[in-house]
C-alpha cells in the first residue's frame, strides 16, 4: 500500500524555467528581477506597505527585533506555543520573551491574558497565527495602543487568510512569512518581512544589505555605499526568488485546494467530534483561513496510539510545537507569566493530518476511515 506522506512540497510547473532563465539575465545573487516581482505581488496581495524577501522567516523576525531596537531587558509578550524562531529572534538581541497561555479553540494567544503580562519593561507584542487562523487582532490592537507597543504578526503560517476581511500580514506594525517547504507557497527555503509602519522601511533596508545604505548606491542616491548600522546577510537567493515566483502567481488556485480538503477532513470527522473522542479545529466567524493546517485534539490520552496505529497503516501524521516555556533554553531565557493549562494541553494532544496537494479524495477519505477504525477498537 502507498505511502500517505504527511507534506509533499507543491509544485507548479515554472519553477525551474524561471531558474534556468537567470542564465541569461546573469544575476543569482539577491534583490534582481525575480526578488522585486514577488516583492511587488505581496504588497498587492498582502496590501502591506512593503515587503522584503529574506532567506527565512527566521530572518524577517531577527530583522524585526533589530529595528525595534530591542536591549537587554526588553519584554516581548507572545505565545509559547510557536516554533522557537519566535522566540530567539528576539533573545539574540538580549530581549525577554514573556510567554502567555493560548486560546485552546484556537491555538492562537489568548488576547484575555496579554495585558496583565505587560510590564514598564514591555516592547512589543508577537502573535502567531497558527494554522493560518488570525488570532483575535482587535482587541490585541487595543492593548497595544494603550501601552505604546509594537505589534508583530508571525503569519509564517498565514499567507492569504485574513481578520475581518484584512489581510494577515498588514495588521502589525511589521509581519513575517516562511516560504519553507513545508508551507502552502514555497521555494524550498524563504521568507518574507513585511512592513506597515512607514518608519521602520528605510531602515529595514540597510539591515537587510548587512548595514550598508547599498539601497541608496543602487538608486543612485549616493555615489559609494558604506557601513551605516547593524545588519546581516539576510537577502534571498534570485535562484529562490525565481522559483517563488510562479508559486505567488498561483497562490490563490493553492489555497483553494488545500481548504477543499481541510474542509473535506473536516466534514469527515464531525461525528468523533460529536462522541467527544476528538476536537476540530475552530474558525471564528472574523477568520479566513487558508488550508495550511489540518489538525485533531485527540482526547483521553490516545494521542500517541492514534499515530503509530496511523503509521502502521501507512499514513504520515505529525505532532507540532513543545511549548517553549517549557523547553531548556526558554526556562533560562523566558518568563511565563500566566497558567499554561491550555498551552500543554494543546502541546500534548494536538495530532497533524496529511495535507498537501496530491491527496486525492480517496486518500482523504482513507485518512478519515483509519482513525474512525482505531477508535472503534479502542
Amino acid at each position: 500500500m502507498k505511502i500517505i506522506n504527511f507534506n509533499e512540497p507543491t509544485f507548479v510547473g515554472n519553477e525551474f524555467k524561471n531558474i534556468f532563465s537567470l542564465k541569461k539575465k546573469r544575476v543569482f545573487s539577491s534583490n534582481f528581477y525575480f526578488t522585486k516581482q514577488c516583492q511587488q505581488w505581496l504588497i498587492r496581495n498582502i496590501k502591506c506597505k512593503e515587503a522584503l524577501l529574506v532567506h527565512s522567516c527566521t530572518a524577517a523576525l531577527e530583522m524585526c527585533a533589530l529595528l525595534l531596537n530591542i536591549k537587554n531587558g526588553d519584554e516581548i509578550i507572545m505565545p509559547s506555543y510557536t516554533f522557537v524562531s519566535t522566540a530567539n529572534a528576539f533573545v539574540l538581541r538580549g530581549g525577554t520573551p514573556v510567554f502567555v497561555d493560548i486560546d485552546p479553540n484556537t491555538c492562537n494567544v489568548d488576547s484575555n491574558k496579554i495585558e496583565e503580562a505587560i510590564t514598564k519593561k514591555a516592547k512589543a507584542i508577537v502573535v502567531v497565527h497558527y494554522a493560518g487562523i488570525s488570532c483575535d487582532m482587535d482587541p490585541i490592537l487595543k492593548i497595544a495602543k494603550k501601552h505604546k507597543l509594537y505589534v508583530i504578526e508571525d503569519a509564517a503560517h498565514a499567507i492569504l487568510s485574513s481578520y475581518k476581511g484584512k489581510p494577515l500580514g498588514s495588521i502589525g506594525d511589521l509581519a513575517t512569512l516562511s516560504f519553507h517547504e513545508s508551507k502552502n507557497i514555497h521555494c524550498g527555503e524563504g521568507g518574507a518581512l513585511l512592513i506597515n509602519n512607514k518608519k521602520f522601511i528605510k531602515r529595514a533596508k540597510i539591515i537587510r544589505d548587512k548595514g550598508t545604505n547599498r539601497d541608496d548606491f543602487n538608486k543612485n542616491i549616493v555615489k559609494k555605499y558604506r557601513w551605516i548600522d547593524y545588519g546581516s546577510s539576510y537577502g534571498l537567493s534570485e535562484i529562490n526568488a525565481a522559483f517563488l515566483y510562479p508559486q505567488l502567481k498561483q497562490a490563490k488556485k493553492i489555497i483553494t485546494k488545500r481548504s477543499a480538503i481541510f474542509n473535506y477532513y473536516h466534514k469527515l470527522l464531525e461525528n468523533l467530534e460529536i462522541k467527544k473522542l476528538i476536537k476540530r479545529p475552530t474558525i471564528p466567524t472574523y477568520a479566513r483561513a487558508n488550508g495550511h493546517i489540518y489538525y485533531i485534539l485527540v482526547k483521553n490520552n490516545k494521542r500517541d496510539k492514534l499515530k503509530k496505529y496511523l503509521q502502521h497503516k501507512k499514513i504520515s501524521t505529525v505532532f507540532h510545537y513543545i511549548p517553549l516555556h517549557s523547553s531548556p533554553f526558554g526556562k533560562l531565557k523566558a518568563t511565563t507569566k500566566s497558567i499554561m493549562h491550555n498551552n500543554n494541553m494543546i502541546s500534548n494532544t494536538l495530532l497533524r493530518l496529511p495535507i498537501h496537494l496530491k491527496l486525492d479524495k480517496k486518500n482523504i477519505i482513507k485518512c478519515a476511515e483509519e482513525i474512525f477504525n482505531f477508535f472503534e477498537n479502542q
